[in-house]
């Protein structure tokens, strides 16, 4: 028995080592992104379909969420690339200086990407995506602040560099339900319509007739 379980264990490993090797690993990257910014926004809408049980659920919603999620595959890749090869080893001293480079970097990138990337998939522009991330920014990187650092200490210190990605975006379930939570919550609504001009609140003299006057 344990000879079989060995051999099937030989054979997933044939199949499984590729995905984290050479120009399938950008594959594994995308589609890992992709998946769980997905997964992410059905457990939200679950949450939110719990509270509302006459939600209906947002396939086009979900679908969104992973084209965004597939096109920040590609930018993880070669941005955790660099970052191992510009700051190369272990020491503790190292592993902060790539931390500290990623909270003040890639994490406000990735928020915009983020931002933007749903207001264009919605047929809202890019610059309405804009404002909204503008607005939500600070709620966003605070809480980005609490998660991000511990996490990546791990991933930095611990972790061989083909599995960066995966790791991400595997522990980041949670933070990617949270930015469903974030982008689609209802009870704060962007202004996004711009300075439009009102009507003058501030009532005019009353113009009595020349002759009155006379």
């Amino acid at each position: 028995m344990i000879p079989r379980s060995k051999d099937l264990l030989v054979r997933i490993s044939f199949y499984w080592k590729p995905l984290f090797s050479g120009r399938y690993l950008i594959v594994t990257n995308i589609i890992s992104s992709g998946g769980m910014l997905a997964l992410g926004d059905c457990i939200q809408q679950g949450r939110e379909k719990h509270r509302t049980p006459e939600k209906s659920w947002e396939w086009q919603r979900t679908g969104r969420m992973s084209a965004v999620g597939c096109s920040m595959g590609p930018f993880l890749h070669y941005w955790y690339q660099w970052l191992d090869k510009a700051y190369s080893g272990r020491v503790v001293k190292t592993v902060a200086k790539k931390v500290l480079i990623d909270q003040l970097v890639a994490s406000p990138v990735l928020g915009a990407w983020y931002f933007i990337g749903m207001g264009i998939m919605e047929g809202r522009g890019w610059f309405r995506g804009c404002i909204e991330f503008k607005e939500k920014f600070w709620e966003f990187y605070k809480a980005d602040w609490c998660v991000w650092p511990t996490a990546q200490m791990i991933n930095f210190y611990f972790l061989p560099a083909k599995f960066r990605v995966l790791y991400v975006n595997t522990v980041t379930l949670g933070w990617d339900t949270y930015l469903s939570y974030l982008k689609h919550r209802e009870n704060q609504q962007v202004d996004i319509s711009g300075p439009d001009v009102q009507e003058s609140s501030v009532p005019l003299p009353d113009v009595k007739p020349l002759d009155d006057k006379l």
